[in-house]
C-alpha cells in the first residue's frame, strides 16, 4: 500500500491533509517535532506518527524511508533551502513518485523577501532532483485572519498592509485538500507547478467589511506599521516575519497577489470556502461572547 509522508503534519495544510489522505486509503507518516496531544490525535486518526527536525538529514532519511510520496512545507524562517536540499536527497535515495512542495504565490528569483525567494529556490532544488514534484505557488490564507481574532472581539480589524492591496485568501483546509488529491491520484501533477487562490478577490478594506458583514459588528480597516502589527499579535521579536510582512507589503503594492486562479476547485471537484464560511467555521474566534463563555467571564 502506498505511504504518504506529511511533514509539518500539526500545521493547518497538515492536520486537514493526513485526514484526507486517510480517507482515501492511503497509509500516512505524521512528521511532527515533538509529542503532544496534537501528535496524539494523530495517532488516533490511524496516522503513523515519526518525531523529527526537517532541518537534520538523519531525520528526514528516517522519515521518508519506506515512503513513495511526500509533502513537503518548512514554516516562515530561517533554513528552508538548506532543508528542501536535504529532503531532495533523502527523496532521491527513495525513488519517491511524487512530491508536494509548499510554495508561495509571489515566487520568483528578484524576490524581495529572502523567504519568498527561498521558495523559488527550493522549488529548483525539487527540479534538480528529478523527483517528479508540484509546487503549489499558495496566496494568503483565510487563516491570517485567527492572527487578530483578539482584535477583531474588540471591534478592531488591524493590517500592516494598503487597504487598496488585492488578494483572494484561501482556507487551509482547502489548500490540504488540493494536495492530498494530488497525492492520492499523482498522475499528470509531476513537474507541474500551480497557483491557488481563493474563490473571491478583495482589497484589504474590502475584506474587512466582508468580516463585518458576517459578525455584524463594525470593523473599520486599520493600517500600522509591520513592527507595530507583530506586536499586536504577540511577536516582536520575530525578525524574520518582520522583514517578509515589509517585502510582501511591496509585492502587494505591485499587484503580485492580485487575481483568482481556479486550479483548486477543479482538481477537488467543488467549490472553495468563502471568507463567510471560514469566519463562521471559527466564529467563537471573533466575537466576545464566546470568549467569555469560554472563560467564564462575566458578560458585556
Amino acid at each position: 500500500m502506498t505511504t504518504v509522508l506529511v511533514t509539518t503534519a500539526n500545521g493547518d495544510t497538515g492536520r486537514p491533509m493526513v485526514e484526507y489522505l486517510l480517507n482515501r486509503g492511503l497509509q500516512v507518516r505524521a512528521m511532527v517535532r515533538k509529542d503532544d496531544d496534537r501528535a496524539r490525535r494523530l495517532r488516533d486518526s490511524g496516522a503513523e506518527v515519526v518525531f523529527g527536525d526537517l532541518q537534520a538529514l538523519r531525520d528526514v532519511r528516517a522519515a521518508l524511508d519506506g515512503v513513495q510520496r511526500a509533502y513537503f512545507n518548512f514554516p516562515v524562517g530561517e533554513g528552508l533551502v538548506e532543508s528542501a536540499v536535504m529532503f531532495a536527497q533523502a527523496a532521491k535515495e527513495q525513488c519517491l513518485e511524487l512530491i508536494v512542495n509548499m510554495s508561495q504565490i509571489q515566487s520568483r528569483p528578484a524576490a524581495r523577501s529572502k523567504t519568498t525567494q527561498n521558495h523559488w529556490l527550493s522549488e529548483q532544488v525539487f527540479d534538480w532532483s528529478r523527483i517528479p514534484t508540484t509546487n503549489l505557488r499558495v496566496t494568503f490564507f483565510m487563516e491570517w485572519l485567527t492572527y487578530i481574532a483578539e482584535l477583531i472581539r474588540y471591534g478592531r480589524y488591524v493590517m500592516p498592509f494598503d487597504a487598496d492591496s488585492r488578494f483572494a485568501p484561501i482556507a487551509a483546509r482547502d489548500i490540504a485538500l488540493t494536495a492530498a488529491t494530488i497525492l492520492a491520484k499523482p498522475e499528470g501533477h509531476g513537474g507541474r507547478t500551480y497557483t491557488l487562490t481563493g474563490p473571491v478577490e478583495y482589497t484589504h478594506r474590502e475584506l474587512a467589511a466582508e468580516v463585518s458583514r458576517v459578525l455584524g459588528k463594525d470593523l473599520p480597516f486599520e493600517q500600522t506599521t509591520v513592527t507595530t502589527f507583530l506586536d499586536l499579535i504577540g511577536m516582536p521579536d520575530d525578525t524574520a516575519k518582520l522583514r517578509h510582512f515589509e517585502a510582501v507589503t511591496i509585492d502587494q503594492q505591485e499587484g503580485r497577489l492580485a487575481g483568482i486562479s481556479d486550479v483548486a476547485p477543479t482538481i477537488i471537484g467543488h467549490r472553495l470556502s468563502t471568507v463567510g464560511d471560514f469566519v463562521n467555521e471559527h466564529r467563537s474566534l471573533f466575537e466576545l461572547e464566546y470568549a467569555c463563555k469560554e472563560d467564564d467571564c462575566a458578560a458585556v
